[in-house]
């Protein structure tokens, strides 16, 4: 059974996705793969356990094309609803394996229990729903998933506060446009970093391209990753070219191991 952490990009899209529906933009029409981007997700697997970090809109395609037959838990790192709304496609899983556990901050928890009250009901609840078991995660302290301790990242999505999480030596943040120097302390010695880098224009909630190169610079890990990626910041072969060594950009279905 093999221990190491093995990272997939499930989709590295910003909210509308790439392409964006009825976009003529030269990207939205490009027929290279790299350039296609669903809603962004990652898998995290080791050992026996499957994690998700993200549940939004384009789960179950996600899951079909990667045969994901297993999910040990989510991940929230906010409630919007290119990160949540796939929660309902969750079922398969809940009819083989019972409640899925969700960990998320209460905010996300009573914004999930909100949108989709029949899956959080306590009585009466539709048989066909799924359930899931929830635990209330905050950044003053680690938890875990399966065997191995995971740590918050609180950051600043303009007005809003998203999670990032580090498990072992992989960091992945996104929606983010601040982090405060306290948090930033918890990425040191990071050696794989996933940051959002949504466009070369300044963003009032997203690093931009600029802006995510100075921070995968003062984090300084081995390797880095950008997702959230817009039609906007251009193709992804011209784009990757102009990046450092260590730097690339994610595209679906990407794996590695960290």
């Amino acid at each position: 059974m093999d221990d190491r952490l093995k990272v997939t990009f499930l989709g590295t899209g910003t909210s509308q996705g790439v392409p964006v529906i009825g976009s003529k933009h030269p990207v939205c029409l490009s027929e290279n793969p790299k350039d296609k981007r669903l809603r962004v997700s990652v898998l995290l697997s080791w050992g026996k356990y499957n994690y998700v970090i993200d549940c939004g809109p384009d789960f179950r395609q996600q899951m079909l094309v990667n045969n994901v037959t297993k999910l040990d838990g989510i991940l929230f790192t906010h409630e919007h609803a290119d990160h949540t709304a796939g929660i309902d496609d969750i079922r398969p899983y809940f009819f083989r394996q019972g409640d899925i556990p969700i960990y998320a901050h209460q905010r996300v928890i009573s914004s999930l229990k909100q949108r989709f009250d029949y899956i959080f009901a306590d009585e009466n609840r539709y048989p066909g729903a799924p359930a899931v078991s929830i635990n209330e995660i905050r950044n003053t302290g680690s938890f875990e998933i399966g065997d191995t301790e995971v740590i918050p990242i609180e950051a600043d999505h303009n007005r809003l506060a998203v999670f990032g999480f580090r498990i072992k030596d992989f960091t992945y943040l996104t929606d983010v446009k601040r982090i405060h120097e306290v948090e930033m302390s918890k990425l040191k010695n990071t050696k794989v970093l996933v940051v959002n880098a949504l466009r070369e224009e300044p963003h009032h909630s997203h690093f931009n391209l600029e802006e995510a190169l100075a921070f995968v610079e003062e984090v300084a890990p081995k390797k880095a990753y950008f997702t959230h990626i817009s039609h906007l910041l251009g193709f992804h072969d011209e784009v990757e070219k102009k990046l450092p060594k260590n730097v690339h950009l994610a595209y679906d279905n990407l794996v590695i191991n960290v």
